[in-house]
């Protein structure tokens, strides 16, 4: 491949890669065209993305930027999958697609995440933290709780003095 090819890919990944800051790397070599083509598909769902590259390019268009860690050290060829809501719901699509059977050798082989490189285990400690959808829904709980608690105490006496002159009256 002549210079000015390299720099031409290279040039284009950056322009991909431009505005992420998170990204796992993932083994998709050797998997069947057909599980291939369905496993793009479920991605593309999700709104992630998924493109297999050389290293060395990868390397050069990464260089200087937050992806630049991920990086570091990699051997082969593999395939950058970025997107999604946040990190870690990235991190649970690819943890569940690696125990599915049907895309028997897809892998994480590690990542980047806020600057900092991660690797396979870490990519798969992060796909058990709750996602930014979840942390929402945990924080609103949290919020709504001493309200409900309070609603509660209140309501519960006058109900029962409610019951009392129920009785009362029946009587």
């Amino acid at each position: 491949m002549s210079k000015y090819l390299k720099e031409l890919i290279a040039n284009d990944l950056k322009n991909r890669f431009e505005g992420v800051s998170d990204a796992l790397l993932v083994n998709v070599i050797g998997m069947e065209a057909n599980s291939n083509v369905e496993l793009r598909k479920i991605l593309r769902e999700k709104d992630i993305h998924l493109l297999v590259v050389k290293n060395s390019l990868a390397r050069r268009a990464t260089d200087g930027t937050a992806l630049a860690l991920a990086f570091e050290g990699s051997e082969g060829t593999l395939a950058v999958v970025w997107g999604g809501e946040d990190v870690v719901s990235l991190a649970k699509e690819v943890a569940r697609l690696a125990g599915d059977k049907k895309y028997e050798p897809f892998a994480p082989k590690g990542g980047v995440m806020d600057g900092a490189k991660l690797s396979a285990d870490e990519v798969m400690a992060v796909s058990k933290w709750p996602s930014r959808t979840e942390q929402l829904s945990i924080l609103v709980g949290q919020i709504l709780s001493p309200g409900a608690n309070l609603a509660s105490q209140l309501a519960g006496p006058g109900g029962q003095l409610a019951s009392q002159v129920k009785q009362k009256a029946e009587e």
